[in-house]
């Protein structure tokens, strides 16, 4: 998926595990009236789609049959080509996408900055020291480890911030029964803003 606006800046949207839904759709339309190109490469190597209520079909289906490694490799690839065209290039991604946002941001000159909402799995690559800047979004609660703790580690990286947003994992997706408006509204405004600091304006 494509938005083109002449731009000399690329926004790349990374999906979660149920692939370019609507809430992809919508945050793509969203950051193209911001005046930049962006782009929402489908990682799932598939047309399929998953619903909300296929949470444990579309887990198995991303670790099973696509992983971080694939996916990486993927967007990697798409950052390479993509630079030799854009002057400014983000990486946008929720949820798994926010983790493979984040192993990106670990590569030279691929990209200028990396956001993330609630990349819960960037727990499992601490070892990544981006060379970029990165702004990390997380819920105030997770299910499966201490968030805190995380966001603590996190930001004694150089050129990462991350924050707590009232919620829980995908309080930025509307169709998502962990949707919090005011978190999502707050996030979306920070992302732009750190976006314009980072020269993202086209």
């Amino acid at each position: 998926m494509v938005y083109l606006k002449k731009s000399e800046t690329a926004v790349v949207v990374l999906h979660e595990i149920y692939g370019i839904n609507q809430h992809i759709i919508n945050i793509c339309l969203d950051l193209s009236k911001e005046q930049v190109d962006v782009f929402a490469p489908n990682m799932l190597q598939s047309e399929t789609m998953f619903n909300y209520d296929q949470e444990n079909l579309a887990y198995d289906n991303f670790f099973n049959y696509v992983g971080f490694d694939r996916a990486f490799n993927q967007i990697n690839t798409l950052l390479f080509n993509l630079r030799k065209r854009y002057n400014r290039i983000f990486v946008v991604g929720f949820s798994v996408g926010a983790t493979i946002a984040w192993l990106c941001s670990k590569e030279q000159n691929l990209c200028n900055a990396v956001i993330g909402f609630y990349g819960s799995r960037i727990r499992d690559y601490l070892e990544v020291n981006p060379s970029c800047p990165v702004l990390l979004f997380f819920p105030t609660q997770e299910v499966s480890f201490n968030v805190s703790n995380l966001v603590g580690l996190i930001n004694t990286k150089d050129m990462v911030f991350a924050k707590q947003l009232n919620g829980q994992h995908g309080f930025a997706n509307p169709s998502s029964p962990n949707y919090n408006k005011q978190s999502s509204y707050q996030a979306y405004q920070d992302m732009i803003l750190f976006m314009n600091r980072q020269g993202g304006q086209a």
